[in-house]
């Protein structure tokens, strides 16, 4: 088995993200795989915003996970930045090899190389295999979110 390497996501790994964002129950009715032109659109926005960090895990050439790191600066927490993780990913033929927990200390260290003082992030009520996996990590459930679509 290869090297890992996390990099920042280019325009030629969008495929296989959004593909990795399909491949479930929930990201199968919510993304569409056929017609990039919107995830291509939102790379660029992440690329321009300093505080977005989308990421990918590589090994042998070949796109296995990715997440997306927003570093948010504010005024609460005596002016502390905090950073949320969102959009983790694994591959199937991935999942339960450790690659998950590369990505979450990758984020998290990056947040503390970034000056963050909280990490946060949020999963669907259903994922309860993720749950046990971020509370295995140190993360508390400390909060109830709340969404509105618009």
């Amino acid at each position: 088995m290869g090297d890992l390497e996390i990099r920042r996501a280019v325009v030629e790994d969008v495929p296989a993200i959004v593909a990795l964002l399909a491949d479930d129950p929930l990201g199968a009715q919510r993304e569409s795989p056929d017609d990039l032109t919107p995830y291509l659109a939102a790379l660029g926005r992440v690329d321009s915003d300093p505080n977005q960090h989308l990421m990918v895990a590589v090994r042998d050439d070949r796109i296995i996970g990715t997440l997306q790191l927003t570093i948010i600066p504010g005024l609460s927490r005596m002016g502390a930045n905090r950073s949320i993780i969102e959009g983790v990913r694994i591959h199937a033929e991935e999942r339960g090899s450790g690659l998950g927990t590369q990505l979450i200390e990758w984020a998290i260290d990056e947040s503390r190389r970034l000056d963050c003082q909280l990490v946060q992030l949020t999963s669907d009520i259903s994922r309860t295999d993720a749950h046990r996996f971020y509370e295995r990590l140190g993360f508390e459930a400390s909060h109830v979110g709340f969404k509105i679509r618009l």
